[in-house]
């Protein structure tokens, strides 16, 4: 079970983005993608069949999934996350400080 998941809010806890909260927009094995955390530019060529202008282009970077931690809104912290199997089977994500449920 993935501990973080696409559409999680994530505290970035390492590196030069550290402090920094955002979405992950996608989760690409052990790499994460959050929203307006590690802007990189992009030299890009034109496509005209993509209808795609040429330029410079500021998009996100990928971070790894170790440098991030699921932001609990209740404490306003970055937690760890851990798994849970409830009485009717199914697996569900809870805060390892809490035992709160991540998942509805």
């Amino acid at each position: 079970m993935n501990r973080i998941r696409k559409g999680d809010q994530v505290l970035v806890i390492a590196g030069k983005n550290k402090g920094q909260r955002g979405d992950v927009l996608r989760v690409d094995g052990e790499r994460v993608f959050v929203s307006n955390v590690n802007i990189v530019k992009r030299h890009t060529k034109p496509n005209p069949q993509a209808n795609q202008a040429g330029g410079i282009v500021e998009r996100e970077a990928s971070i790894h999934i170790s440098n991030v931690q699921l932001f609990n809104s209740a404490t306003g912290k970055g937690e760890r996350v851990g798994a849970k199997v409830l009485g009717d089977g199914r697996k569900v994500r809870v805060f390892r400080s809490s035992g709160e449920q991540v998942d509805a």
